[in-house]
């Protein structure tokens, strides 16, 4: 019986993981493939780890390098994550003809075509499941399972944290900063929670889901981003009133202008599904033209659920191989960056706008007067707490041009009477 061999770069919470399922499962993964499965090496630069995750002395080294020269080797497996040096690990793999298995979402949504072009010229696999929510098998079920389909729209909570305090704000009435401080608390925000909050993590995800479901390779620098930080407490219960819940969505759009790729927080119906999704979890709403809407659900980070992706993909590019066939995620894609990705400042959508105003005769003309002249439609609008010098203004537009509504913020926010423009969110109401 023909053996696989693995070579494995990294063993942090995910790559323990990982060689944990590879060794206590083997005999199981093997009959899956009718082949045996040999971890051959595993490099990390932490001498620690080896006892750690009982790697024995001849499989361990501490030189990534010595994973990349052994010739033994058919997959390497990187799991140390970040741009650098994950890149050119994965780009010397793949040049000396190795298949190679990653969860490194920033890599992917940054040089994945680059990678794509060199797994073509070198005849071997590319495979990154687990670079978007973990343990859900989305880009499978999108790359293999509706290959069949016509893929027009993607809606995606694909960012724990956030969910996490958005969920918390909203059921249990936090603000965002309190919401925050517990996320940090229960180990689902770092230290350092930019990466996750403002939007950049959904980004680097939207970016792969996009290119996998349209075939064509977007780069994170072509997602419009923007995080949650300036969703307070009030916008969620005016939010509420309306008939919506708030949530941080990474949206990819096929339309006749292009590709809308964007991630920021959106207005979406309370009764829709993902309105549902609470937590730690992430959902992914794909619109098909044949399966219809289709929805992939479950935790989205974490050692183990990010293992079990990466599992999946050793089977698949074990299947591959054995078979003398490409199989992998770069079949099937561009090798170039595509050009078809539209400016945000083009979006037709509705809105939420809230803001600060002082309460005089007249204010609100003032206000509906430069709406009008930037061609927004209002559809609706409420004041609250009366009898205060300074209330809320909340507008609901029909759907309106970006860079109109821009524009009219800016110059409503030289207004005499505005003291702040408080928040503009888009909304979601077709999904």
């Amino acid at each position: 019986m023909r053996t696989i061999n693995i070579g494995m770069v990294g063993l942090g919470t995910v790559g323990g993981a990982t060689y944990s399922i590879l060794q206590g499962q083997k005999k199981r993964l093997e009959s899956r493939i009718g082949a045996g499965l040999e971890v051959r090496k595993v490099a990390d630069k932490r001498p620690e780890t080896r006892a750690k995750f009982d790697v024995p002395r001849t499989v361990f080294t501490t030189d990534a390098q010595d994973v990349l020269d052994d010739e033994r080797i058919d997959i390497v497996v990187e799991l140390i994550g970040g741009l650098e040096p994950a890149r050119s690990f994965m780009m010397k793999a793949l040049e000396s003809g190795k298949t190679v298995v990653t969860a490194n979402k920033e890599v992917l949504a940054r040089s994945g075509a680059e990678l794509v072009a060199l797994a073509r010229r070198n005849g071997v696999g590319l495979y990154f499941e687990a670079s978007v929510c973990a343990g859900v098998p989305l880009l499978r079920g999108i790359h293999q399972g509706l290959a069949g389909n016509n893929i027009s729209e993607i809606y995606g909570i694909v960012n724990g944290t956030t969910n996490y305090i958005l969920s918390k704000m909203s059921l249990e009435g936090m603000e965002f900063s309190e919401a925050l401080s517990k996320a940090t608390k229960m180990g689902y925000a770092e230290a350092d929670p930019s990466y996750d909050i403002d939007g950049l993590d959904a980004a680097h995800k939207i970016a792969i889901l996009a290119s996998i479901a349209f075939g064509k390779w977007v780069t994170v620098d072509m997602v419009f981003k923007e995080g949650i930080r300036h969703v307070a407490q009030r916008d969620i219960g005016y939010a509420r009133e309306l008939g919506y819940a708030i949530k941080l969505l990474a949206i990819g759009k096929k339309t006749a202008k292009g590709l809308e790729v964007r991630v920021h927080p959106t207005l979406i119906p309370k009764d829709h599904l993902l309105a549902s999704v609470i937590d730690i979890y992430n959902a992914v709403f794909v619109n098909t033209d044949c399966a219809g809407p289709t929805v992939f659900y479950g935790t989205g980070a974490g050692g183990p659920s990010a293992a079990s992706a990466v599992v999946a993909d050793i089977l698949d590019a074990s299947r591959s191989i054995l078979s003398n066939s490409r199989m992998g995620f770069e079949s099937g894609l561009g090798i170039e960056a595509t050009n078809d990705v539209v400016d945000i400042g083009s979006l037709v959508t509705k809105y939420y706008i809230r803001l600060r105003v002082i309460d005089r005769p007249g204010a609100l003309a003032s206000i509906a007067g430069v709406f009008g002249q930037e061609k927004i439609s209002l559809a609706s609008v409420r004041q609250t707490e009366e009898r205060k010098k300074v209330v809320d203004l909340v507008f609901m537009t029909h759907e309106a041009l970006e860079s109109n509504v821009r524009k009219a913020l800016a110059r409503i926010a030289d207004l005499e009477v505005v003291k702040e423009v408080s928040s503009c969110m888009r909304v979601e109401d077709r999904i």
